[in-house]
């Protein structure tokens, strides 16, 4: 999985780095083939915005904008969305696979 970080009028301390980068390595846990993570932040006219940019094979990139006036909170709040829509995607994806009720087939005792 390659992370990218780029920041944009906005300077990144070592410990906000690494809090991103653990942040993006615990969605491993979702299972899913993730290959490119691009997190953007920059600041504006209020407060500071980050994007996550997360790219999934045989899947649409799920895209996550959030503003906030504090950078620590609108990460935060970035990871639990991102978070959020990847357990849905996976939920999606193994119930998928499982197949209907009617597909089940019924045994005679």
């Amino acid at each position: 999985m390659n992370v990218q970080i780029r920041t944009k009028d906005v300077n990144l301390n070592d410990q906000t780095k690494a809090h991103v980068e653990a942040a993006v390595e615990a969605f491993t846990k979702y299972q899913l083939d993730i290959t490119t993570v691009n997190v953007s932040i920059a600041a504006e006219k209020k407060g500071v915005s980050i994007e996550f940019d997360i790219h999934i094979a045989h899947a649409q990139p799920v895209i996550i904008n959030q503003t906030d006036d504090n950078l620590d909170a609108a990460i935060d709040l970035a990871i639990d969305r991102a978070a959020k829509a990847l357990r849905r995607l996976h939920t999606k994806v193994v119930e998928k696979q499982t197949g209907s009720v009617k597909d089940l087939e019924t045994l005679d005792a």
